[in-house]
């Protein structure tokens, strides 16, 4: 088979993995190649803002998506939702995994853990609100020299996976359930929860306009709706 065309996508770490489950089959049947960027929501705004690389099908938070809509940057009836995702704590595959369901067991974990490590504060959704948490749970100048941030949550768990034991992590569950080498130890506690929902569109200078939009229904669709559960999406119960 000869691929002729691309989609190139903009897609939040969050949805690495179900990008990357879908590539291969939706190649097979339309024979178009996936190209994708993964990186924090910020940084991919500020890629598809500069129009510097081509996008066809932009993946962030569904706050973001919409104002990139109102923007102009984003096509109006494209938008759909992919689910709703918590942010979580994880541990090096095969060690204990630490309580954390309370503020107190969650401060204590983080303040015995020999290093902790999470995307990054400024530009990265998980990211920023972790450093929030740190600084609500009063530890975050303690934790300063253990600190490990990298710039993208996907990044971050690759680099625990191989830290030294009793490492610790936070960035959005997806990405900590799609990385081999740490094991998922819970979502944060309710008083600190953050869940948030993605959703992709089709960018409005796409040269691809019916195969973006193909590609969107397909991430927000009923028949990934399966795999987007597994791979740790949450959806809102149906009205009875």
């Amino acid at each position: 088979m000869t691929t002729t065309t691309t989609l190139h996508l903009l897609c939040a770490g969050a949805a690495q993995g179900l990008v990357k489950a879908l590539q291969g089959d939706f190649t097979a049947r339309t024979d178009v190649l996936l190209q994708a960027r993964f990186d924090a929501v910020g940084a991919l705004k500020a890629v598809l803002l500069a129009g510097a690389e081509p996008c066809d099908v932009f993946i962030a938070t569904q706050t973001m998506v919409h104002a990139l809509q109102a923007s102009g940057e984003l096509a109006l009836d494209t938008a759909a939702p992919l689910g709703r995702v918590r942010t979580g704590v994880a541990v090096r595959a095969g060690e204990p995994l630490p309580p954390i369901a309370t503020p107190e067991a969650l401060r204590d974990a983080l303040l015995a853990a020999s290093a902790v490590y999470f995307p990054d504060p400024q530009r990265a959704t998980a990211g920023i609100h972790f450093a929030s948490v740190l600084d609500r749970l009063g530890i975050r100048g303690e934790l300063a020299a253990r600190c490990r941030t990298f710039p993208n949550g996907a990044t971050s768990m690759r680099e625990l996976a191989a830290a030294p034991a009793g490492a610790i992590g936070c960035t959005q569950v997806t990405e900590i359930l799609y990385t081999e080498g740490v094991a998922l130890a819970g979502a944060l506690p309710p008083e600190y929860e953050l869940a948030t929902v993605y959703a992709a569109a089709s960018t409005m200078r796409t040269a691809e306009p019916v195969l973006a939009r193909r590609f969107v229904e397909l991430l927000g669709g009923p028949a990934s709706r399966a795999l987007r559960e597994r791979g740790g999406f949450e959806f809102d119960p149906p009205d009875a």
